[in-house]
């Protein structure tokens, strides 16, 4: 029989995140059970205990994961205020509304999150902390801890209307949660820090 390597571990280590965090952000993390994670995954039931010592050390890996993801494609945004305001609307877009699968770990999941295990709270928090950061950083470069409290406020807001513009079934009334989302997201980001 085969050994495998340390590195084909690992990648099939992240590849099972990686289909848990698109197959949890579509279905919720209890609509996931393990063997639909694995099949996600491409393996078998019985592969997932050499990599997980339970689905809730797949759920902190999985969201540490995708808010690590998310703060990378946040890192890449041209610097400074274009860059919040590229995010913004990217975040605020019907495309991203549409397809949670692909998106924010944080509005897809947050109410679930909520009743998890200290671990994966822990995760969300480490993860979600680094994306207020980079948003801090951002806004005041030379305080970032100054703009902590404002990047919080204005992040909150935007998984807020993401999700209330995901429950509508009105079409155009969660396009107007959006538009409203964005408006108001730019106009708290342009506002002084609170001090």
């Amino acid at each position: 029989m085969a050994r495998y390597t340390k590195d084909h571990k690992q990648a099939t280590r992240q590849r099972i995140i990686d289909a848990a965090g698109r197959r949890f952000k579509k279905d919720g993390i209890d609509g996931s059970g393990i063997s639909t994670l694995m099949a996600d995954a491409g393996l078998t039931n019985g592969a997932f205990y050499a990599h997980f010592t339970s689905k809730e050390d797949l759920i902190a890996n999985a969201v540490a994961d995708q808010l690590s993801a998310q703060n990378a494609s946040l890192e890449a945004l041209a610097p400074g205020r274009p860059g919040l305001e590229q995010f913004v609307r990217a975040y605020l877009s019907p495309g991203h509304r549409d397809d949670p699968e692909n998106g924010c770990p944080t509005a897809a999941l947050l109410d679930e999150i909520g009743r998890c295990t200290n671990a994966t709270k822990q995760a969300f928090t480490g993860g979600m902390l680094a994306v207020i950061d980079d948003i801090a950083a951002r806004l005041a470069p030379d305080n970032p801890p100054s703009a902590r409290a404002q990047a919080l406020s204005v992040f909150a807001m935007m998984v807020g209307a993401l999700q209330l513009s995901r429950a509508l079934a009105d079409r155009k009334l969660a396009d107007d949660v959006l538009d409203q989302g964005v408006h108001n997201a730019l106009a708290l980001l342009d506002a002084s820090p609170a001090r």
